[in-house]
Parts: structure tokens; C-alpha cells; sequence
């Protein structure tokens, strides 16, 4: 499951200006009096309006998707036109991608070189560690922007100067007026680093569907399709991202990685892990809270312990999946690192250049300095206090411990008595 995209949204022009509470009134009133399922949400649908031809598994994946939406998701008004819009732009962005490659061959013809994956269970402070990881100029990561606004982000980039980063912010604060919750559970911004769960999306190949909407049946069908074509193109998203910036590698993060290692080594055979491991029940109301808080402007009806259900079960699955991966050999120890959240927490930067030290790399003074810079700016990495307990999503942790027990003695997991706070 995914747990930090941020379903984009019309771009409305009032940006900070806007009344929130306004805006869903007005949509309230409107749903009132038009008919249930207006506008339709259908896979020819989108194509019609992103004007552009979709075959192979990307008009499978968009198909999947909305049937499921049709029959899984209560979608309000104001959800059946910010699924329209986003599924609209992700089908354009997905052709922009191709024709930079067409108009420009040196973009395919470049490889994306060891790119360094994060991985492990959500919530267990792999967005900590990505963010890090951003303020070393050396290091590529997707921005949020990017991902709305497909461009490559030269070294010397600011924010202020970019009409595609107001544009993001615009849309993240009108999400925030929409979601309140949202800020403090996963403070971004359009420069922010972001999880490849959007890119994947634009081939509707993605985990983070089911996040926002609640599509089970789209989950299992892709569980069962599988991730290549999804990397496949994910590939050539980073292609046209890395084109003339000139840094050394990608740092790429998403738990869900953990759902689709074979799709990464089969497209990317140098790639790099990194695994953060925490004591699993500190987790999973954060994760249940954050679904909670995607789905709440777009669907009619939420029913939190269902979404407790889903996340736990998917996750003591994932934990599997994490010792497999790790007892497989399917990468070389030195292309493979395991740490615990403590000592990320504890000591950030002194472990970045653990982590640089595994993979050959060196950890610049002046990239350690912004990371230390970024720290003291932001004590607790910008997130807010926890205000929901694990019952709120019918989780008892104690009953979730056996589950957890192997995955927890195999990477030596130390049991915490009360649930942590973040980073994540």
C-alpha cells in the first residue's frame, strides 16, 4: 500500500485564497441535484479526454481500475472529478513521456546506473531517509512536481522560479484545505521527494489506487499481473528526468517496492536496497490513519476498520516478503543494506554516510551540511503528534505479534511497549 502520494486535483486559480469549506459546500449542493454516477469515470472515457490511444497494459490497468471503481467505491462528487482529472492527466503525461523520447533518442540511450531503491514497511521512516537523501546534489529523486509535471530538475533549481512548482503548491494547499490531517501526517511540498507509486500510476500500474479509493479487486488483479510492464515504463520516466542534470544516481522510495523486487531487478539488474525495519505495530494506525485521511474528500463512506484489516493484512504479507527477499541472495550483500529506525532516528546523517559507505559512495561535507541544516529546521522532520489510537481501526497489536514474530527475530527487531511518533 502506498502511503504518500498525494491524489492530485483540478488546479483551481483561488490556490491560498480559497474558501475550503466553501468549495466542499458547493460541491455538497451540486451533488444534490446531478445524477449519481455524473461523470462517468470509464477507461475509453479518459482516453477521449487525455486525447491520446492506449493499448497493452496500461489500457488494462486503466480498464481494471475503473470497473473496480464502478462497483468498490462510493466516490463523491467532488472524487468522481478529481479521479477524472487525474487519471485524464496521468494518460498525458505518459504520452508526453514518449514523445520526449522520440524527439529525442539520447534520452533512451542513456542508463539509469544503480539506481538506489528504499524499501521496507510504511511508516517506518523511508521518507525520512529520501528526504535526506534529496539535499545531496548528487543524488536524483522524483519530486512531487515532476510527477504532476514531467521535467528534468537542473542542479541549480529553485522552486520560486517554477511555474510547475507554484502550480503543485497551489494544488497541495487546496488537498490541505480538503484533508486538514493531511499536512501533519506527511508534510511535502512541490519540491519534496516522491514515491514511485505516481510514476507506476501513469501506466495504471499502481498500489496507490487502492490507497486513495479502495479498489481491492484491482489490487489482487495486479498482484497477479505483475510489475514489469509497470518498471518498464518507470524506466524511461527516470530517462527523461535524469536528461543533462548531470548527478551521479537515483534515490527511489516506496514500500511498496517490497511487493515488486522482481519487476526492479528484471529492469534494473545493478539496482540497490536499502531496508528500514521497525517494530511492526508502531505502524499500522499510522498507515490505517493515513488511508483514512486520502480517502475522507474523495468517497462517501469509510469504514476505518475494514481499512485496519486491509493494511495489516497486507503488511504481515510484506513482512514475508521482506525476510524472502533477504534470505534469497537475489542481490549481493554489497548491493544490500538493512537498518533499524533507531539509528536512523538517532543519528540521520552519521547513518546516510553508513549508508554511502556500503554502496562505495562519499557522503560530501557540503551535502552532509544541508542535511544538518534541513534536521534543525525541521525537528521531527515537519510531521505532527499522533491523535488516533489503534483501536480507532479494530487493531489489537498484541494479537498481531505472532505474525510478526519471524520477521522480527530475522532482522533482530527490538519490541517497543507504545507506539512511535515519526519520522516516517
Amino acid at each position: 500500500m502506498s502511503t504518500a502520494p498525494v491524489p492530485p486535483i483540478p488546479a483551481l486559480r483561488q490556490g491560498k485564497s480559497l474558501s475550503f469549506r466553501a468549495l466542499s459546500a458547493g460541491f455538497g449542493a451540486v451533488e444534490a441535484v446531478v445524477p449519481r454516477h455524473w461523470p462517468a469515470v470509464t477507461a475509453d472515457g479518459i482516453a477521449r479526454a487525455a486525447g491520446v490511444s492506449l493499448d497493452g497494459a496500461a489500457r488494462e490497468g486503466l480498464a481494471r481500475l475503473t470497473e473496480a471503481m464502478a462497483r468498490e467505491t462510493h466516490l463523491s462528487l467532488f472524487g468522481r472529478v478529481s479521479v477524472r482529472y487525474d487519471l485524464t492527466r496521468l494518460a498525458r503525461n505518459a504520452a508526453l513521456i514518449e514523445r520526449m523520447h522520440a524527439e529525442t533518442p539520447a534520452i533512451g540511450a542513456a542508463p539509469v546506473v544503480a539506481p538506489l531503491f528504499i524499501m521496507g514497511l510504511p511508516r517506518s521512516g523511508t521518507s525520512f531517509l529520501h528526504t535526506l537523501l534529496g539535499y545531496d546534489p548528487d543524488v536524483m529523486v522524483p519530486r512531487v512536481w515532476q510527477t504532476l509535471y514531467p521535467a528534468p530538475r537542473p542542479r541549480d533549481f529553485d522552486k520560486r522560479g517554477s511555474a510547475a512548482a507554484r502550480k503543485t503548491d497551489r494544488q497541495l494547499d487546496i488537498f490541505a484545505g480538503m484533508a486538514p490531517d493531511f499536512p501533519a501526517i506527511h508534510p511535502i511540498d512541490a519540491d519534496s521527494p516522491q514515491e514511485c507509486s505516481e510514476i507506476t500510476a501513469h501506466v495504471f500500474q499502481s498500489l496507490r489506487f487502492d490507497t486513495t479509493f479502495r479498489v481491492p479487486s484491482y489490487t489482487t488483479w495486479l498482484d497477479g499481473f505483475g510489475h514489469d510492464a509497470a518498471f518498464a515504463f518507470h524506466k524511461r520516466y527516470l530517462q527523461a528526468l535524469q536528461h543533462g542534470v548531470g548527478a551521479k544516481f537515483w534515490a527511489l522510495k516506496c514500500p511498496d517496492h517490497t511487493f515488486s523486487i522482481p519487476a526492479i531487478l528484471a529492469t534494473y539488474p545493478d539496482a540497490r536496497f536499502v531496508v528500514v525495519h521497525r517494530d511492526p505495530v508502531h505502524v499500522f494506525a499510522s498507515v490505517a490513519h493515513m488511508t483514512e485521511v486520502l480517502r475522507a474528500p474523495f468517497l462517501r463512506e469509510i469504514d476505518t476498520v475494514e481499512i485496519g484489516r486491509q493494511v495489516t493484512e497486507r503488511w504481515i504479507e510484506g513482512a514475508k516478503l521482506l525476510v524472502a527477499f533477504d534470505r534469497s541472495g537475489a542481490v549481493p550483500p554489497e548491493r544490500l543494506i538493512n537498518l533499524h529506525y533507531e539509528d536512523l532516528t538517532g543519528d540521520p546523517v552519521a547513518t546516510v554516510d553508513r549508508v554511502y559507505r556500503h554502496f562505495g559512495e562519499t557522503l560530501s561535507p557540503a551535502a552532509a551540511a544541508a542535511m544538518r541544516g534541513h534536521l534543525a529546521a525541521a525537528p521531527r522532520g515537519g510531521y505532527g503528534r499522533n491523535r488516533y489510537q489503534m483501536a480507532d481501526f479494530g487493531i489489537n497489536p498484541e494479537r498481531l505479534r505472532p505474525d510478526f514474530a519471524p520477521y522480527m527475530d530475522y532482522f533482530g527487531i527490538n519490541t517497543r511497549a507504545a507506539p512511535g511518533e515519526l519520522p516516517a
